[in-house]
């Protein structure tokens, strides 16, 4: 027991210094119960081993692990797909000019995504509207990112499926005997504390964090304009569309820079102009405006200048790799210099399209068909993974390795929305346990066409798979050896003369302490069996005490290393680990205090 003692904390000041990168700290756990428990063999009293690898090593193959993988595989479906990408804009622009109301409404969007999906892709698709939204008011990124952290969180303890903190509970009380926890069985006072925390986070938050530099001087970059043409067919979408006030309503986040008509070029401002079949307009924009006007069925942007471009890009799309964006800058010396974008021949020696062409030195008043190429030119081009990573032997032009982006596939979004939901049934019915659920939905997700094989695979998080493995084999011998049974006893002996409402009280605290120096997946996994052997201790029903476990375990806010997604929002909001203590001390003692009020009354103890 005690030497189960010391390998734990010994993996507790490994994971808060972080001297040792994380994987090698969580395999270096499992590696030293197996060493110890082979060589000092632990046996029961007929003298059978009571812990042998197999039971240290079966974390890696539980059902609670691979639903929170399978998890993560639906999350990529969804956000791949674009699935909630319309649904996230029309969110930042509900709160019209008023910036307390437009973060309130996101922030209220987030934590309701949150209780039903994984945290991490939730906060990866409202991180750019939460962005614009800053920029617009004039305020630094700082003010809203952990408040967008803190609110997943906190959505995260409604549902079963919030957050793979309450999976792992369920599964470990389950794996010991204790009560089979339910989809909802823990929403109403996971409501109260989301409810309390929320308020917070909205009214306060927002004003004691401090303001750092904006997103826009950091990355400034990314808001370079580049030039490209949208040619008006007979079926495109913006046939027929007339100018108001000198603008073109559906291409008011790009800039008009002029519309070809036959031989006639019209300049801005247009006035009485409207678009007909045959026009070329030719316009600048961002890469991410360019990259939203060209998903779907009905993109504004032509990806292809011939059929031949055009078909290439198809068969990316349907095919098994997927559309990727890049940069490539014209080389000195390249063959492409002088020569326009159908001289270059870029399509026919490498597949790739070329989408738009960004200048650094002056605007670019032509067809983009009538630029000549010159050295230090940065052309935006498409095609499939294999195209792209083509122009890596190409010595015309450079391939910005960054810049590599994969095109959501919005036309399958559907189909991502109808797994994802159908998952969101099975488990909340009760027609499937939420391990096959998950993980027949993660399968279906590269079958329908949402998900590649690489792309499903990019979804697995080792750093996860090894935390939260290497935290049940933990678990094992803290539970066979009787270390956890010497904790809940010591408890009790500290605490025998108290209520259950002081208990439970106790018990919070010290789980969101923890939560905060470990994880809280690990502190989850370690303090289930505790809990359940103070409820053995003391006579009382277990039940409470799993929703103790569940409600301080997610209250990860104090520390960057408590949760991913304050580790996500790190670096857009130039935060410092002092940030989370200044934010998330005030909420976790806030938590605390309601639940120690709150508990008593609902579980009438």
């Amino acid at each position: 027991m005690w030497a189960t003692f010391a390998v734990i904390a010994a993996a507790i000041v490994a994971y808060v210094t972080e001297k040792v990168p994380l994987e090698l700290t969580a395999i270096s756990i499992v590696v030293a119960f197996l060493l110890l428990f082979t060589v000092v063999p632990y046996r029961g009293p007929d003298g059978a081993a009571l812990i042998e690898p197999q039971h240290l090593l079966a974390g890696f193959a539980s059902p609670a692990l691979f639903t929170v993988l399978a998890l993560l595989v639906i999350g990529q479906g969804l956000f791949q797909t674009g699935a909630l990408d319309s649904f996230a804009q029309r969110v930042g622009v509900w709160g019209g000019t008023s910036f307390t109301l437009a973060l309130t409404t996101v922030l209220l969007a987030t934590g309701v995504l949150s209780a039903f999906m994984n945290n991490t892709p939730v906060v990866v698709l409202m991180l750019p509207v939460l962005a614009a939204i800053a920029s617009r008011a004039n305020l630094s990124p700082s003010r809203v990112m952990i408040p967008l952290s803190y609110i997943s969180i906190l959505g995260g303890t409604v549902t079963l499926i919030g957050s793979s903190t309450n999976l792992l509970v369920a599964g470990v009380s389950r794996d010991l005997g204790g009560p089979i926890i339910g989809f909802f069985d823990f929403a109403g006072i996971g409501l109260i504390l989301a409810a309390v925390g929320a308020a917070y986070v909205i009214l306060v938050l927002p004003r004691i964090l401090p303001a750092r530099a904006t997103m826009i001087q950091e990355v400034g970059a990314q808001g370079r304009q580049f030039i490209t043409q949208i040619v008006i067919g007979p079926n495109h979408p913006l046939l027929g569309e007339s100018a108001v006030a000198g603008m073109f309503p559906t291409l008011k986040r790009m800039t008009v820079i002029m519309v070809q008509r036959d031989h006639q070029a019209l300049l801005p401002p247009f006035e009485d102009v409207t678009l007909a079949d045959g026009d070329i307009v030719v316009v600048a924009a961002t890469r991410s405006v360019l990259m939203a006007a060209l998903k779907g069925n009905n993109s504004l942007i032509d990806p292809g200048h011939d059929e031949a471009a055009a078909r290439s890009v198809d068969e990316a799309v349907s095919g098994a790799s997927a559309l990727v964006l890049a940069e490539a800058v014209i080389a000195p010396g390249s063959r492409f210099i002088g020569r326009t974008i159908e001289q270059a021949a870029l399509h026919t020696l490498t597949g790739c399209v070329v989408l738009g062409i960004q200048r650094q030195s002056r605007m670019i008043r032509m067809r983009m068909s009538d630029i000549r190429l010159e050295a230090g030119d940065v052309l935006l081009v498409s095609g499939s993974t294999r195209q792209v990573d083509g122009l890596r032997q190409s010595r015309d032009v450079i391939l910005l390795e960054s810049s590599t982006t994969e095109v959501p596939l919005t036309e399958r979004a559907g189909r991502a929305i109808a797994i994802f939901l159908a998952v969101v049934v099975m488990a909340a019915s009760g027609l499937l346990p939420i391990s096959v659920a998950a993980i027949a939905g993660a399968m279906a997700m590269v079958p329908a066409g949402c998900l590649n094989i690489r792309q499903a695979a990019r979804a697995f998080d080792r750093r996860i798979y090894l935390l939260i493995g290497s935290s049940l084999a933990m678990a094992v011998p803290l539970e066979v050896t009787g270390g956890a049974a010497y904790i809940a006893m010591g408890a009790v002996g500290l605490l025998m003369d108290q209520s259950l409402a002081f208990l439970l009280s106790a018990l919070f605290l010290l789980i969101a302490v923890m939560t905060n120096v470990l994880s809280n997946n690990a502190t989850a996994v370690l303090f289930t069996p505790i809990a359940l052997s103070l409820a053995h201790q003391v006579g009382a029903d277990p039940f409470p005490f799993l929703v103790t476990v569940i409600l301080a375990a997610n209250c990860s806010f104090a520390t960057p290393i408590g949760y991913q997604t304050n580790l996500l929002v790190m670096a857009p909001g130039h935060y410092r680990f002092a940030d989370f203590l200044r934010g998330g001390v005030p909420l976790v003692i806030l938590l605390w205090l309601t639940f120690s009020l709150v508990a008593p009354w609902y579980y009438t103890l």
